[in-house]
């Protein structure tokens, strides 16, 4: 098939307007969130805004480089491209500098570059390589767990650093696996884990296990109907349970509760192990499991929350659950923010206008925060506006997305849309106290040229590709 010549014919205009408007919004916020009346000028350098605009002039210059690559480069050299982002990845924990606890940055004299923004894309392309070849065997496990590996690689190396945030975007490719044919009660299971993470910390975890147990006991009578099975399954249990439970009262003295309880679930499972084998019933067998893993994960979490995470980051987490209040400690970057936001009203205070920005109430509000500039000097009418554009943007990434021809294109696709789409939501989220703070930026409008420059290859190689949807990579 004869190939384009003039890309520019073939790509999405509506995308670039909409990529264009959001890097300008971006700048003129940075503008109002860091404005210094003894410098006012917008292209002074000595000024964050200032380095934004050569930051937005660099990455024009590079998108333009990322479009009049030949598409097959983006999908001959996929692999390679992750293995250069792992390599720096790896680089960083050695050579990287430290900034703000984390060593996630290379610094080159004035100029400093975090690479986990570039391995998003590096990511995405590699994932899409590896599924253009086994798209139709996702539900197998030989499929899945060298997807899942891919993803998980650069999210270990991430989270190293430590940088906790970055490192769960990359999670967000597992809705491209979703998407592509994995089974969906792997994802619902993710999705059911991060509810039963919460209920971890709301609940006491004897009543969560308990709880568990008899969710499990109704979906055995809802798969199979046999009552006398179910009363059969909870007569052993609660037999064994009774059983372990004296032992442990006038003998051991150490088991606890907890463990009794789990003891009994795996001797109570035994009893069963040759019903599961004669009567093939895997449907109970897997319920079995679920509840045997779902008890186990609940006790890691509460480890790990207890045990291993930073203090920090465990305030964050109950301060957004409501355990605790503490406006003028860990909990004030988001409670400045509200504020900010809820300033704002209905229209704002206009442009400029604000005072929880003008005053630097709130840390971070060029980069983490910068959405609370947009709700206090814009306002509702503002805030709808920008999420308005990034829906539209994302809504029109998928529309383009489902009308390639390339089973890489469309993979690359989705994850262009996974990546920003989860992204917007924890900043925003953030914003807005929804999520707890872990610390990224908002695609094309925080500070930052490291995030710019990973967000516009991002999107840019999958626009050249959509560009050239009706020619064949190989």
């Amino acid at each position: 098939m004869k190939r384009s010549i003039n890309i520019w014919n073939g790509i999405d205009k509506i995308s670039i307007v909409l990529f264009l408007l959001m890097i300008v919004m971006g700048w003129f916020n940075i503008y109002a969130a860091v404005y210094n009346e003894e410098r006012s000028g917008i292209i002074d350098l000595s000024q964050r805004y200032g380095k934004q605009f050569i930051w937005i002039v660099a990455t024009l210059i590079l998108a333009i480089f990322v479009v009049i690559i030949d598409n097959r480069f983006y999908f001959f050299f996929s692999w390679y491209i992750y293995g250069a982002c792992m390599l720096l990845l790896i680089l960083v924990l050695i050579l990287g500098k430290e900034i703000n606890g984390a060593k996630s940055w290379f610094e080159f004299g004035g100029l400093s570059l975090q690479p986990s923004e570039f391995a998003k894309f590096g990511t995405a392309l590699a994932l899409a390589g590896y599924l253009n070849t086994k798209r139709q065997d996702l539900t197998k496990l030989n499929v899945i767990i060298p997807a899942s590996a891919i993803i998980f690689f650069p999210a270990i190396l991430t989270a190293l650093q430590p940088d906790m945030g970055s490192s769960i975007v990359y999670f967000s490719l597992f809705i491209v696996l979703f998407r592509e044919g994995m089974s969906p009660y792997i994802f619902v299971s993710g999705l059911l884990m991060v509810i039963l993470f919460f209920l971890t910390l709301l609940i006491n975890n004897l009543y969560l296990t308990v709880a568990l147990i008899i969710i499990a006991l109704f979906l055995m009578w809802f798969t199979t109907r046999k009552w006398k099975l179910c009363i059969t399954g909870a007569g052993i249990f609660i037999l064994v349970t009774a059983m372990i439970y004296v032992f442990d009262y006038y003998i051991f003295k150490f088991i606890g509760s907890e463990m009794v309880i789990f003891i009994s679930l795996i001797l109570s499972g035994a009893a069963y192990a040759y019903y599961f084998y004669s009567k093939k019933e895997a449907a109970v067998l897997i319920i079995y499991l679920f509840l045997i893993g779902s008890i186990l994960f609940v006790n890691s979490v509460d480890y790990t929350f207890n045990n291993i995470i930073k203090p920090h980051q465990k305030e964050r987490v109950e301060i957004m659950l409501g355990f605790k209040s503490d406006p003028h400690g860990t909990g004030y970057n988001v409670n400045q923010s509200l504020i900010s936001i809820g300033s704002g009203g209905f229209a704002g205070k206009g442009y400029l206008q604000g005072t929880q920005t003008k005053f630097k109430f709130v840390p971070s509000q060029s980069t983490d925060f910068i959405f609370c500039t947009v709700g206090e000097e814009w306002g509702f009418l503002g805030s709808f506006a920008v999420i308005g554009i990034y829906l539209f943007l994302l809504l029109r990434l998928i529309f383009l997305a489902e009308r390639q021809r390339s089973v890489f294109s469309l993979i690359y696709g989705y994850g262009v849309v996974s990546i920003l789409f989860i992204h917007f939501f924890i900043n925003i989220g953030m914003a807005i106290g929804l999520v707890p703070v872990i610390g990224i930026p908002l695609p094309f409008f925080s500070y930052g040229g490291s995030s710019l420059w990973g967000f516009t290859i991002l999107l840019f190689i999958f626009l050249r590709l959509d560009a050239s949807r009706t020619e064949y990579l190989v």
